[in-house]
């Protein structure tokens, strides 16, 4: 039997946990920020003429399945089934009071004939697109002012095919910024689950200007070399929920953002309560990131029980001069990596431009960090914090962290500067700036 009822994802979750990466982890869950409706309504894309073969470009009959739920309003909403299969289709839009339920074996796939991708205006918050001038390619799954929307399934698959996109960014002929494997802008109580992502052609899941929004038992993937495909932006957005996943792409796994330089500061919506917990990953970038864009402000961020292979940077918080914008009350704890070039990075310089028009006296405020309960194994560098000369980072505490070194000629010590705060039990011993505070292994509530 088709399974179409949505109270059967419970199956399909405890099949996709590694529970030995999590089995010392407090069990609490996001479940209850949106709920998981059941939808009566149930229509198939091959009741439109969708063909799985692989071949046949079902762009048509995606849109017709969507035009279809958005003008007939169903009572409660509507399921769009995939089923098994490779349905290959141009990018398509959602509607608001809708699921998009991917059978076990389902696969859309993105057309790689580029030549005809439609453009959309860049994001106000950056005044242009993140990669070129002007505006980008619309995302592969896209969404605008939507509401009440769930993708999920049994583990079926949204692949990007981002090969040619990422040949062209190589080659230096991307006429405008590459389009994200999914984009939700503007949009309220979202649930991404039970879904796995591959080789998008830009970042994988965007949630921009969006609040209530849930993703867990998500597999993202793509290869190690893949330019910009960062796993999880949530944007702008508030009250977002990433748990239970796993990630290995090109670029950081999970990047908290809130707009760029000038028009980040104008457009003024910052990041704020975002959860992230039990997650596992792999990139030669970092596993759990702040920024760069963070010109709206991030504020009260709590990561727990990552583990972490394979990384560039462990922990990495990042931002520029001319980002503006407040970074506050962020978390990070019961870390585990393995194999880092650094463990934790906390810095002022990283990021570029969209244009010279930036302020560069518009100086970020980065305080009141907590970063307790890390774990590391054969990593090179276990630290760097280096703050701005003329706002330096305040109230940085680092509790109960333990990164052990590659035991080879490149290892690195801490490296600080205009930063101020306290470490206690921290081995290697961080820099003089973080001063020991002994208070039961914890950092003092106030500095």
């Amino acid at each position: 039997m088709l399974c179409f009822d949505l109270l059967c994802i419970g199956v399909i979750v405890l099949i996709s946990i590694n529970s030995t990466s999590f089995a010392n982890a407090e069990w609490v869950t996001c479940s209850g920020i949106v709920p998981m409706r059941y939808r009566n309504d149930k229509i198939s894309i091959t009741d439109f003429g969708g063909v799985g073969d692989g071949v046949t470009l079902n762009t048509k009959a995606f849109r017709e399945a969507i035009y279809r739920i958005e003008h007939l309003r169903r009572r409660g909403g509507t399921l769009l089934y995939i089923p098994p299969g490779e349905y290959l289709t141009g990018p398509f839009n959602l509607t608001s009071r809708m699921t998009l339920y991917f059978a076990k074996g389902a696969v859309i796939k993105a057309t790689t004939d580029t030549e005809h991708w439609p453009l959309i205006a860049p994001l106000p918050s950056y005044g242009r697109g993140r990669e070129r001038p002007g505006g980008r390619y619309m995302s592969f799954i896209h969404g605008d002012g939507l509401h009440d929307v769930i993708i999920t399934g049994e583990n079926g698959t949204i692949d990007g095919q981002g090969g040619v996109w990422w040949n062209m960014w190589r080659q230096r002929t991307l006429q405008f910024t590459r389009p994200n494997l999914i984009e939700l802008m503007n949009s309220r109580n979202i649930i991404i689950s039970n879904v796995i992502f591959k080789n998008s052609p830009f970042w994988n899941i965007h949630p921009v200007y969006s609040s209530n929004v849930v993703i867990r038992y998500v597999t993202i993937l793509a290869p190690a070399d893949s330019p910009n495909t960062d796993g999880i932006d949530p944007d702008s957005s508030s009250h977002v929920c990433i748990e239970d996943s796993y990630i290995s792409t090109g670029d950081d796994l999970v990047a908290v953002k809130s707009g760029w330089d000038e028009y980040g500061i104008s457009y003024g919506r910052p990041s704020h309560g975002i959860t992230i917990r039990r997650v596992t990953g792999s990139s030669p970038f970092a596993g759990i990131a702040v920024g760069s864009e963070t010109s709206g402000g991030v504020e009260d961020v709590l990561a727990e029980h990552i583990t972490l292979y394979n990384m560039g940077v462990g922990i990495h918080l990042k931002t520029n001069i001319g980002r503006g914008g407040v970074i506050r009350n962020i978390t990070v704890s019961n870390v585990y990596m393995e194999n880092a070039r650094k463990g934790i990075k906390i810095s002022g310089d990283v990021g570029d431009h969209p244009d010279e028009y930036y302020n560069p006296n518009a100086l970020p405020v980065l305080k009141d960090v907590v970063i307790k309960n890390v774990w590391g194994e054969r990593v090179q560098q276990p630290g760097l914090i280096h703050g701005l000369r003329n706002a330096p980072f305040t109230g940085i505490c680092l509790s109960n962290i333990h990164l052990g070194g590659a035991r080879g000629p490149r290892d690195l010590p801490w490296q600080c500067s205009d930063v101020s705060g306290a470490a206690v039990q921290v081995s290697p011993w961080p820099c003089s700036q973080l001063t020991s505070r002994q208070q039961n292994g914890a950092c003092s509530s106030s500095f």
